[in-house]
């Protein structure tokens, strides 16, 4: 039944059925196969279908929670064999924010030296999607803000405050100067993360409160793309610090310190709740805590 499981949840994240079979890398037909027979098995109909997909029934509503569980439970069950018979080993998978990637890095790097068998996945996804790859197994942990909006049930490990840098070419007016307040930037040519992001929605935020209207005339999910913008000229943008400080390297930017108005942000490590954690997510968690610059 569990391989069945795994396909419910694949139907549920994907909704859609080739979709969801291009994902577990097997045919449409096989999925369909395997869906109906966990439904006979379960004596229910699960998922609401025509000439297409058409959501889960409120029987499947109730199975996806149990799906979650057993499939999840069922992995961990393999982890702690493995650990049993090889130590730390395996694939981590983190789904990160953009302006987390630097920290997922160093983390990667720091635990990697302590337990070389221990290879990373490191996907860049929004605070929403991570929340929802969580929940559908598709990674095993994640990076993100852990204070700004609703996560759910998840184990968290703080890593940093995030704290705004304003990155503008050499020649700005702002180039120079220790720090400037949010309200200095009305009226600028801004390039940002996009408004999907929960960064974005936080500068926005901080930005309201500063009584400014931010004109983002460059919009994009990479910070990569904001700091190219701003060093070709015309355009300033604003990021977390550990970041700004990453990208700006080498490069013919300025770094300005922004005061208030709004409170700094945590971040951290977040994980599937569970008791007890899998070997490898419990030590990830120790390693964050260890590394930690939260105060």
């Amino acid at each position: 039944m569990l391989d069945k499981l795994e396909m419910f949840i694949a139907v549920a994240r994907e909704e859609h059925f080739g979709r969801a079979a291009e994902s577990l890398g097997i045919t449409q037909p096989s999925l369909s196969t395997g869906i109906k027979q966990l439904e006979e098995q379960l004596g229910v109909q699960l998922v609401f279908r025509g000439s297409r997909y058409g959501g889960l029934t409120p029987e499947g509503q109730t199975a996806l929670v149990w799906a979650r569980r057993i499939v999840g439970d069922a992995r961990q069950l393999r982890e702690e064999m493995r650990f049993k018979r090889e130590g730390l080993s395996g694939r981590l998978r983190l789904a990160v924010i953009p302006t987390a990637l630097t920290w997922a890095a160093w983390l990667a790097a720091r635990f990697g030296e302590k337990h070389p068998n221990v290879r990373f996945t490191i996907l860049s996804r929004t605070s929403v999607e991570i929340l929802s790859m969580l929940d559908d197994l598709e990674v095993d942990a994640g990076i993100s803000y852990l204070d700004n909006e609703p996560m759910g049930r998840v184990s968290t490990q703080p890593l940093y405050r995030e704290r705004f840098m304003l990155v503008c070419a050499k020649d700005s007016p702002f180039a120079g100067r220790e720090s400037i307040g949010w309200g200095e930037l009305r009226g600028e040519r801004l390039c940002l993360l996009t408004p999907d992001m929960q960064n974005r929605r936080i500068i926005n935020r901080n930005f309201a409160e500063a009584g400014v209207e931010p004109e983002a005339w460059i919009e994009s999910s990479s910070t990569v793309v904001l700091m190219a913008t701003v060093e070709r000229g015309g355009c300033v943008t604003v990021l977390p610090e550990d970041i700004a400080r990453f990208l700006a390297s080498g490069k013919a930017v300025s770094l300005v310190k922004l005061e208030g108005p709004g409170p700094a942000h945590s971040v951290g490590l977040i994980a599937p709740w569970r008791e007890p954690h899998t070997p490898v997510l419990d030590a990830m968690l120790r390693a964050a805590r260890g590394m930690s610059r939260h105060d």
